[in-house]
């Protein structure tokens, strides 16, 4: 399972949106079923991030929405997030590279 998340940052709170994603990528990483977890920015715009993740499957994701670091990051979404997040699933149809 896929997950690829676009947030974007309300305006001029780039780098401290950053930060509070950064803070999710370890901890999302030691989770079991964790496969990818990266974040990325964009480089046009400095309020637009992405997250990678891939997870072994859709439970082992819905139960990373729940876990305590989501949630806190979650809670700071109002403050932090410009409009509505951008969640997109995919589920890969092609074999992993050896």
């Amino acid at each position: 399972m896929t997950n690829i998340a676009f947030v974007k940052a309300k305006s001029g709170l780039g780098d401290d949106h950053g930060r509070r994603l950064m803070d999710l990528v370890e901890p999302s990483r030691e989770e079991a079923g964790c496969i990818i977890y990266d974040l990325h920015r964009s480089e046009t715009d400095p309020d637009l991030w992405c997250v990678y993740e891939n997870w072994r499957s859709a439970e082992d994701l819905a139960e990373h929405f729940d876990l305590p670091h989501m949630q806190a990051f979650a809670a700071e979404v109002p403050r932090l997030v410009e409009g509505d997040l951008d969640l997109r699933r995919f589920r890969m149809i092609s074999k992993p590279a050896s």
